[in-house]
């Protein structure tokens, strides 16, 4: 690990001018902290920004959700408002890593973290996210577990977050505050797709910081979930995951918002399949034919081919429980 400084703010201001400085935030650092210890990643400062007033879980004016980007994962996960409003959040959250990290890691970070490409995290391969012009080793190498849409000649790794899924399903927004003020972006515009710039991951400028992720409402009654396919059922990654909420009246699909994870370079928004399920009525022959649209656009390389089939049937599994006929 190299040499850096570190300070911990004591309020938003001045979080904000160490940041601006060039300071990088951490909080719970079950990311970063590790990036740095393999030399990927080498800040020559680190803005501590944990004791920041960003932990709440509150309810809009319009009956959607707002996390503080400092809730941790654990927290927002067993929040009452998230399990009985928005299962399919807290679903993906309790999937994701182990019991230790959910209780470290916070909201916000969740969002920004990195791939687990393994040419990303060696220093000594090439790629073109850690070193902008060296290649991607990916697309030669092995790459199973690599992305299949949203893929460009200069990456393939895929996000990594299975509460970004969720997020992207429910269209969600992440609020921002930087020295010239305050924004809000949509999550699918502060998630970059590589293109020919696979380095710069996230719409952050200078010195912004992440204070909460806000769910719209949406029309009740709700259901969702999340299911996740992996190679094992401890403490991994996706292959393929699959978040679904559908809102059903009087018998038809009224709304529905479905996302991928595992298969993308950013979480993928499954709108053909939205839009074949819209105004439909529950079936299993329904199920199956909006799922053929999942991986619309598909890239697959050498070794993850079998990622698209796969991508089709955790979605129709999904839609099949979520839309109850199982």
């Amino acid at each position: 690990m190299y040499p850096f400084s570190f300070t911990k703010a004591s309020d938003t201001r001045e979080a904000l001018n160490a940041g601006r400085s060039g300071g990088r935030y951490i909080a719970g650092g079950t990311t970063l902290v590790d990036l740095m210890r393999e030399t990927v990643e080498r800040p020559e400062t680190l803005v501590d920004i944990s004791d920041l007033p960003l932990r709440e879980v509150t309810v809009t004016e319009r009956g959607g959700l707002r996390i503080g980007a400092l809730v941790r994962m654990a927290e927002a996960a067993a929040h009452p408002k998230v399990r009985t409003t928005y299962p399919v959040i807290s679903q993906a959250l309790e999937l994701s890593a182990s019991a230790q990290l959910r209780n470290m890691a916070t909201i916000g970070g969740n969002i920004m973290q990195r791939t687990r490409c393994t040419y990303f995290r060696d220093v000594t391969a090439a790629c073109n996210k850690r070193e902008p012009g060296s290649g991607c080793a990916a697309r030669e190498g092995y790459n199973r577990t690599h992305a299949i849409l949203g893929t460009s000649e200069s990456c393939v790794a895929t996000h990594p977050s299975d509460a970004a899924v969720a997020f992207a399903a429910l269209e969600a927004s992440v609020h921002l505050l930087g020295p010239d003020g305050e924004r809000t972006l949509p999550l699918a515009d502060f998630l970059l797709r590589p293109g020919s710039t696979p380095g710069r991951e996230q719409a952050l400028r200078q010195g912004e910081l992440i204070t909460a992720v806000e769910i719209p409402a949406h029309p009740r009654p709700l259901k969702s979930g999340y299911l996740k396919v992996r190679d094992r059922q401890s403490y991994e990654f996706a292959l393929t995951s699959a978040a679904v909420a559908l809102h059903i009246r009087g018998g038809v699909i009224r709304e529905a918002k479905v996302a991928a994870g595992g298969v993308g370079t950013v979480p993928w928004k499954l709108a053909a399949v939205e839009n074949h399920l819209i105004g439909e009525r529950p079936s299993d022959r329904l199920w199956t034919n909006a799922s053929k649209q999942a991986a619309d656009g598909a890239r697959p390389l050498e070794h993850n081919r079998f990622k698209v089939e796969l991508l089709k049937r955790t979605v129709e599994r999904q839609l099949r429980v979520v839309g109850g006929t199982k």
